[in-house]
């Protein structure tokens, strides 16, 4: 094998000192070196190179008890500037970050209920809120959007979304970089919670892995190799179209021809599970609370909904037979180990992988934090050369002097 060229040699090693910066934050002279294995002399040589190309900016000393102290080197934020933005039927969760992740304005707007004026309402407030951080649309080097459905690849329409109305029949992610002037990216909203748990949740390490969003509305995303599984029309993981039996112990008056997965498990139906099991709550996820504060009363009507979510992750378990089940959304956060447990004996019954279950880690809004991360990689990828692994926690390797 032939060695790389002294050109190829700065380069890898540039993109390891930034990766390792962008992951960590600000860093000194020595700690850079630590990390991408290089001589001090040619760690000095990299940060001046890069803090003249503009790449990384003196970011303040640390001081110790003892000697002088050691100027702080950090990548240059100013580089590129991302949206990230949460889409609901009622409202859209918007933040808007510099290319290291510091973020410098978010805002949560309420949305019109449909209609051609959503759309636009929509992009007046991204507009709005990239002004609140002192840039315009233009200066923006990625905005993602997460959105329930999923946009077809071919046409750029929205499918599998009948609930988010105002945005069908039309190319989504076109007509909104006609309106922001930025490049835009539309990706479902439950492959985004999975993305977010592989960067900082439970899948950090997990290679093969189906993640349940219990909430709402009800979907699935499949992660196969750490690569998202979408589908050919994107429609990969919109399992709530599904029509499944009703395996529950309670008669809910479920038609025994099945029901549809998104009904099965919509927070309507299983309040009507928990009142035949003699629990009353305003939601699913506060049901689910209260049975499990409930004790040996609360098992029966958490055993129903384990049987009920069992049955609709069994199909894909069967085919894929991930190494891990993971379940999100509010309700299967309200479950916890317990439920999960559950759904896992459940699930035992029915499929041939004993696949485990467990509960998700990232909490807050995973939606919009997985688009952040999607978006940061993008902008990355651009700016550094840097591939959407960099999104990861860093794994840097010594490289040559």
């Amino acid at each position: 094998m032939r060695a790389g060229s002294p050109r190829l040699l700065r380069e890898i090693n540039d993109r390891a000192a930034i990766e390792a910066l962008l992951q960590r934050g600000a860093m000194t002279r020595s700690e850079v070196e630590a990390i991408i294995g290089l001589s001090k002399p040619a760690t000095a040589q990299l940060l001046t190179r890069l803090e003249q190309d503009g790449a990384v900016v003196r970011d303040g000393l640390r001081g110790g008890s003892r000697g002088p102290r050691a100027q702080l080197w950090a990548v240059n934020g100013a580089l590129a500037h991302v949206v990230a933005v949460d889409l609901t039927p009622s409202h859209a969760d918007i933040v808007v970050a510099d290319v290291t992740g510091a973020i410098l304005a978010e805002r949560q707007a309420e949305l019109p209920e449909g209609g051609p004026e959503v759309v636009t309402a929509f992009a007046d407030a991204v507009r709005a809120t990239v002004e609140r951080a002192g840039l315009v649309p233009d200066q923006l080097c990625s905005v993602v959007v997460g959105s329930p459905g999923a946009v077809n690849p071919a046409d750029g329409h929205l499918g599998f979304a009948p609930h988010l109305p105002g945005w069908e029949g039309f190319d989504m992610p076109g007509r909104l970089r006609e309106l922001l002037q930025a490049p835009v990216t539309v990706e479902n909203d439950v492959n985004l919670v999975a993305l977010e748990e592989m960067v900082a949740g439970r899948a950090t390490d997990t290679g093969d892995f189906v993640l349940i969003w219990l909430s709402e509305g009800i979907g699935a995303a499949v992660v196969i190799n750490r690569r998202l599984l979408r589908g050919a029309t994107g429609g990969a993981g919109e399992i709530d179209w599904m029509r499944v039996p009703d395996l529950a112990d309670a008669d809910t008056g479920i038609d025994s021809r099945g029901i549809r997965l998104g009904d099965l498990l919509g927070s309507p139906t299983i309040l009507k599970l928990a009142r035949a099991h003699g629990l009353s709550a305003r939601n699913a996820w506060s049901a689910v609370r209260k049975a499990r504060s409930a004790g040996a009363d609360g098992l029966p009507f958490l055993t129903d909904l384990a049987k009920r979510i069992a049955t609709g992750v069994a199909g894909v378990v069967s085919v894929v037979d991930p190494q891990l089940v993971l379940l999100a959304g509010e309700t299967g956060q309200a479950g916890g180990e317990q439920l999960c447990g559950l759904v896992a004996t459940e699930l035992h019954e029915l499929v041939v992988p004993r696949t485990p279950v467990a509960p998700t880690l990232v909490t807050g809004n995973p939606v919009r934090a997985g688009a952040l991360h999607s978006a940061l990689a993008l902008a990355r990828q651009k700016v550094f050369g840097l591939t959407a692994a960099a999104a990861e926690p860093f794994r840097g390797s010594p490289r040559p002097a």
